[in-house]
């Protein structure tokens, strides 16, 4: 029996716990902590505090030992949001109880919610942060690292989604990826005997002591026939960041910040952590403004245009935010989706943090938490819907 992906059941997600903060000088070097300590089951999440866009800088990150990780700088011409604030009066129901916005965000343990109307901030609400904290990301960084695969993709670095990623990365030919297509590791079905649940915090905890992630990812065994089931497997998205890298000829944090992150027309710097090698994660850890995130919401709303320009393939943007195949109608590629024939769609990191887009109501919601309390995507989609209606009907 195929195990139930996290995020998307009525279960609660891993309890996250605070963690102690480090301030660290990284306006000479691009070394520090990596920024979770994650135990066998629990992970630990932080939010670090704004990073400024010229040196020196200083970054306080939750860690436990020194790893690497990289800077992307923002966009010379950042898109603008303009402050729009207006009224909203936000309940919905879930499993048959009606609920309020302001139950759900403080239930949630909400530390930052940005909703966009267009280019309007509408709603911005922050607890023990500000809109220049940088929130970790986690897995709403996979979605990111899909749309450097399909700007890959269109610039011809990348052949085919079907293409074995074992032509592209011949260390793993001994593995479990052997013979996997690109589009099997982007739709979870990449046949890697994995457990979300254990395997992913052994799979951070081996990245902060310094082991090579391309390593760890060599010794994956095959589990079962790829593309024949859904199964969230962090290792893929990491293999679809050394992808990205190994087929462009560039590291993957620069491809991200040339192709995505200054086209797209962000504000702030961001950072993304990597293994001791050097090597992306590509699964979590981006640190970014929520204006920054609910950026990279707005460019997908708007077919994956920005400042005039297609930053991303208007054919990719659907491709990866519709169904992927008929045992997984509720994922794209690395996109997860509302539907009932919505439309709707958005990234999820553990702990709370989300991306979601409604093209149908032309909306952006960004939500992030330093930890999190009992809480679940199904009631979290039902009340970003009801935050999308609700914007539309007060236009």
């Amino acid at each position: 029996m195929p195990r139930s992906p996290p995020y998307a059941s009525d279960s609660p997600t891993a309890e996250l716990t605070g963690g102690n903060m480090e301030r660290i000088d990284i306006s000479h070097r691009l070394r520090g902590p990596v920024v979770a300590t994650i135990t066998a089951l629990a992970l630990t999440a932080g939010a670090a505090p704004a990073l400024a866009r010229t040196a020196p800088v200083s970054f306080t990150p939750a860690a436990t030992r020194a790893d690497s990780f990289d800077l992307m700088w923002p966009s010379a011409h950042p898109v603008e949001l303009r402050s729009a604030p207006r009224r909203l009066s936000v309940t919905y129901t879930y499993k048959g109880r009606e609920h309020t916005l302001d139950s759900f965000l403080a239930r949630t343990k909400t530390n930052g919610f940005v909703v966009l109307d267009g280019q309007k901030i509408v709603n911005e609400r922050y607890v023990q942060a500000d809109p220049d904290t940088r929130f970790q990301s986690w897995s709403m960084a996979k979605s990111f690292t899909s749309a450097a695969v399909g700007i890959a993709l269109h610039e011809g670095h990348i052949r085919s989604i079907d293409d074995p990623v074992t032509g592209y990365l011949p260390e793993l030919r001994g593995s479990g990826y052997n013979g996997v297509s690109i589009r099997d590791l982007l739709r979870m079905s990449s046949g890697i005997d994995w457990d979300e649940r254990s395997d992913v915090p052994d799979l951070h905890m081996s990245a902060i002591r310094g082991q090579s992630v391309t390593k760890l990812a060599a010794r994956q065994v095959r589990g079962w026939k790829p593309g024949s089931r859904f199964e969230y497997t962090s290792m893929n998205s990491f293999v679809l960041a050394k992808l990205v890298s190994r087929a462009t000829g560039t590291p993957y944090h620069r491809y991200v910040e040339k192709k995505i992150w200054k086209p797209a027309g962000m504000a702030s710097t961001v950072r993304v952590d990597s293994d001791s090698g050097g090597d992306s994660l590509g699964y979590c850890c981006y640190h970014a403004t929520d204006r920054d995130f609910a950026r990279f919401g707005l460019l997908y709303l708007r077919d994956g245009r920005a400042g005039g320009h297609q930053v991303v393939p208007r054919s990719w943007v659907r491709k990866s935010t519709t169904p992927s195949a008929s045992f997984s109608p509720g994922y794209g590629l690395h996109w997860w989706l509302g539907g009932d024939g919505r439309g709707d769609f958005m990234a999820a990191g553990l702990g709370g943090q989300y991306i979601y887009v409604s093209p149908r109501h032309g909306v952006v919601v960004v939500k992030s938490a330093r930890s999190a309390s009992d809480q679940n995507q199904g009631e979290t989609l039902a009340a970003f819907r009801a935050v999308a209606a609700e914007v539309a009907r007060t236009r």
